[in-house]
């Protein structure tokens, strides 16, 4: 029976556009399924949020054909300073001693969802919308996909469906794929101030007893805010005035960057570790957001995110070109469990930091910034945790510049 596509992908966020492009070149019949307009994707508020993009990442863009025509609207990370708030421990990285560019770059979600879904435009990519997937119907051969297109229902098929859809998937639910949750207890504020000193393109990370709080440079004189804190401080500091709010983001802080001043509103989010217990189901798989969320304290949610958009495209142009079933079971079996490693590499990473560097207790303490200051005195560990943060521990999937 002849499907209505190859493939359809199941969200139009970064995730579901770049898998696209990844294989816009591939000869495929796909489509992209998407419930938001442009319109209301660029009006959200989620676009605020700043986005720390790892160097494995940009390379991955770019290959992409999605960095350089909005490089210019990212800030880069020259230097990464880490300390322990109340604790002599300290470390730099520096982009000089590794010997490139830039540790990574930090750019707003929005400016570079929106760059993304230009080149989706641009490549004459089959975009359903606004459309939602309302039902899903699993054969042997193709797996049917109903949707709620505009107002209308309509069903197609394809032979893979990849659900890109974010934290609250409809593909996730509808594959009745489980999730394993662990609540941290914290809450994230994000916001944006201006300093009255630059920036110097150095990202802070300082760990608190409270959680860790990071400034990010997003231009000379102005940071983006990351600032974990309990569930009751951060009400409390949502609903303070401005002028109490940056007094204790001071005293959290300190003056490295001079006076502080708000720049932008204030927002908060509850922070939890989810992993979905599977990415695989039958002719599906899930990726990016759909299949895993994680703390924020090392910026690496979206660059796992885009491995896993990379690595999916790598296995699927294998098959293609080799004749093959793109939603063989067998193939996204043994694509998800690719994916094992490097999800629990970078998951106990992040996971391991909230719980080593929000604790008090005295010996933990001192053994962390005994750690923290001869790490700063060995060039080679120092390194190791550079090509780490800049998402280069691992294979970098490859797919061939498209420039």
């Amino acid at each position: 029976m002849q499907q209505d596509y190859d493939l359809l992908i199941a969200g139009g966020g970064l995730a579901g556009n770049c898998l696209a492009l990844a294989l816009k070149d591939a000869g495929l019949r796909l489509a992209i399924i998407e419930a938001n307009t442009r319109t209301q994707q660029q009006a959200s508020a989620v676009g605020d949020r700043a986005l720390a993009l790892a160097a494995g990442t940009v390379t991955m863009l770019d290959a992409l054909g999605a960095w350089q025509g909005i490089k210019q609207a990212a800030t880069p990370i020259k230097t990464i300073h880490v300390s322990d708030r109340g604790h002599f421990g300290k470390t730099r990285l520096s982009a000089e001693q590794e010997n490139v560019e830039a540790l990574g770059y930090v750019i707003t979600a929005r400016d570079l969802e929106g760059h993304v879904g230009d080149c989706v435009e641009a490549a004459n990519i089959e975009v359903l919308c606004p459309a939602r997937v309302a039902g899903l119907h699993s054969g042997r051969n193709e797996i049917g996909v109903s949707l709620k297109l505009g107002d209308e229902p309509e069903t197609v098929s394809a032979e893979l469906l990849v659900g890109a859809d974010g934290g609250l998937s409809s593909v996730r639910k509808l594959l009745d794929i489980g999730q394993r949750v662990s609540d941290y207890g914290q809450t994230a504020l994000v916001t944006t101030v201006k300093s009255s000193l630059p920036n110097h393109f150095t990202a802070y990370e300082r760990f608190t007893a409270s959680g860790p709080l990071a400034l990010l440079p997003v231009g000379e004189r102005q940071s983006a805010v990351i600032w974990t804190r309990s569930q009751e401080e951060a009400e409390s500091l949502l609903s303070a005035n401005e002028a109490d709010f940056i007094a204790e983001l001071q005293a959290c802080f300190g003056y490295r960057l001079g006076e502080l001043t708000l720049a932008a509103p204030r927002r908060a989010f509850p922070l939890t570790l989810i992993r979905a217990e599977r990415m695989a189901e039958g002719r599906a798989v899930i990726i990016g957001n759909a299949a895993h969320q994680l703390h924020p304290v090392a910026g690496q949610g979206f660059n796992l995110g885009l491995r896993d958009v990379t690595a999916l495209a790598e296995t699927l142009l294998g098959q293609h070109a080799q004749g093959g079933d793109i939603g063989d079971p067998v193939l996204l079996k043994a694509y998800a469990e690719s994916r094992r490693q490097d999800h629990e590499r970078t998951i106990r990473f992040t996971d391991q930091l909230i719980h080593i560097f929000s604790n008090e207790w005295l010996p933990l303490a001192a053994a962390r910034n005994a750690g923290l200051c001869l790490l700063d005195q060995i060039p080679a560990a120092k390194s190791l945790l550079s090509r780490h943060a800049m998402g280069l521990s691992g294979r970098l999937p490859r797919l061939g510049a498209r420039r």
